[in-house]
């Protein structure tokens, strides 16, 4: 794996001799696990070399009560919440095109890192643009000037660079990498601001176009060897961007979802695509499930609510309540992140350790909060942080340098791997808690019946602390700003 000396992050995962968890045979019953005996360590680690570095094998023993004065982490594995679906990025033009300048062996490099879960971080899940967004060369689409039949509809935009692309990943990550699809814009002639940017909104009188055109995308993609899990209905419906956007209000998102897009995939037998609501902030994300998902007619389609991270560009921190209020008020929705990446790109950044904790915090605050599957945004950036027709330069987990044809790996690439690498898809989240606020942690139960714990530490302090599980603890120290993953 590859490895940079000026990013540390810690990452531990504790493997144990646990058999395969045993169905409950009521509601009420927990599940009977064998009590851990050992567990791996794996940690990324501020001021250090430690890079999803094993560091370490410990023991579970018997300590007796915790005090109050001792730090630990508790987890009962036999508390078991959402299903796991994956972790994953988005594949964009950008990435492609900055992927189709790298010399062979440097792409070569890249898919391994990013979907080898062995030599890399085992990337499982995916996201693609219908058409053009603010991370492609160019403002394009796929359809002739008030083609509502849909006759010239084409992707030949995409063969160049993203359709190859994503072949290249769905082979590196072994055949199978599930994607969602997602608009920025309908044309500029289906809008009532006669623009595929700066927003604006769908005109009624297109919206069966409209919905027929997700359905054309996603046949046209599938027909040509790319797998199509679900899609989002529209990308950030109430930011106006000086990008491709499209505003929808709830009330206009549920009815085009009720009316139209729903009973469309329906119709074309697409329905066991996963449908994706909101696709933006945590901090309106509770009014929009609430208008969506209190329609009985819209729900019926829906199969989950996305959301982003950047309602911190108001000042706040990231709202990871507002996610637990939609679960509590809609425990059969599914909560999915859908894209985040930190903004504002500069070079001299790369290596500031702020990046990788964003990411960190993000993903085991909403793993907590009961998402199953979390999307990056960009998997690949040049050293410009673009390329991007409109200047909204932003970081990726890996940089290229298109000069020299090599990687930069920022220590976002190795929080990430802390997750993905380990927490297989159908894996169960289960019970996990901290005694110590510098301490955050979540845990997951594994399909093969292994417990994969994440710890972060976003504080200056060595943390010496205790891992509780089944009555039995195992002694290990979290390091300043640091990650660290245990397998038991």
């Amino acid at each position: 794996m590859n490895k940079i000396k000026t990013t540390i992050v810690l990452s531990v995962m504790v493997w144990a001799s646990c058999t395969q968890p045993q169905a409950p045979k009521t509601a009420e019953q927990p599940l009977k696990i064998a009590a851990p005996t050992k567990a791996e360590i794996f940690a990324t680690a501020k001021d250090t070399t430690l890079r999803l570095t094993k560091t370490a094998d410990v023991t579970f023993e018997n300590f007796g009560q915790p005090l109050e004065t001792q730090v630990c982490v508790f987890v009962d594995p036999t508390r078991t919440f959402q299903t796991f679906i994956g972790i994953g990025g988005a594949l964009t033009d950008a990435s492609a095109e900055v992927f189709a300048k790298l010399p062979e062996a440097t792409q070569t490099e890249f898919l391994t890192a990013y979907y080898d879960r062995t030599k890399g971080i085992g990337y499982n899940f995916s996201r693609t643009t219908i058409a053009s967004c603010d991370f492609s060369s160019d403002t394009y689409g796929y359809l002739a000037e008030n083609d509502t039949t849909l006759n010239s509809f084409n992707v030949s935009h995409d063969e160049k660079f993203r359709i190859p692309f994503i072949k290249k990943a769905i082979a590196a990550a072994g055949g199978t990498l599930p994607m969602f699809v997602s608009p920025w814009s309908p044309p500029a002639w289906m809008k009532d601001n006669n623009d595929v940017l700066h927003g604006g909104k769908l005109l009624p009188k297109y919206a069966q176009a409209w919905a027929n055109l997700y359905v054309k995308f996603i046949k046209t993609y599938e027909s040509m060897g790319m797998p199509i899990w679900g899609l989002s209905v529209q990308n950030e419906p109430m930011a106006k961007q000086k990008w491709e956007s499209c505003l929808y209000t709830a009330e206009e998102e549920r009815d085009f979802v009720k009316k139209y897009l729903g009973p469309t995939l329906q119709k074309n037998g697409l329905s066991d695509k996963k449908l994706i609501c909101w696709d933006h902030n945590r901090d309106l994300i509770y009014q929009r499930a609430t208008t969506l998902f209190n329609d009985a007619e819209a729900a019926k389609y829906i199969w989950g609510i996305g959301f982003h991270w950047y309602e911190t560009w108001t000042g706040s921190a990231q709202q990871f309540e507002n996610l637990k209020r939609v679960k509590e008020a809609f425990p059969e929705t599914n909560l999915i992140f859908t894209e985040g990446c930190v903004e504002k790109f500069s070079l001299d950044r790369v290596n500031d350790w702020s990046l990788g904790e964003r990411y960190g915090t993000s993903m085991v605050n909403d793993f907590n909060c009961g998402t199953v599957a979390w999307t990056d945004w960009n998997v690949l950036l040049d050293e410009n942080g673009g390329p991007n027709h409109v200047g909204n330069f932003c970081f990726a987990p890996v940089h290229a340098d298109t000069k020299t044809g090599k990687l930069i790996y920022t220590n976002s690439y190795y929080y990430i791997g802390h997750f993905s690498k380990f927490i297989q898809p159908g894996a169960k989240r289960i019970s996990c808690s901290t005694n110590r606020d510098k301490l955050q942690a979540t845990a997951f139960l594994n399909p093969d019946g292994k417990m994969v714990v994440v710890v972060l530490n976003t504080s200056d302090q060595k943390l010496p602390f205790r891992l509780w599980i089944d009555g039995k603890a195992a002694e290990t120290i979290s390091l300043p700003h640091s990650i660290m993953t245990v397998m038991i």
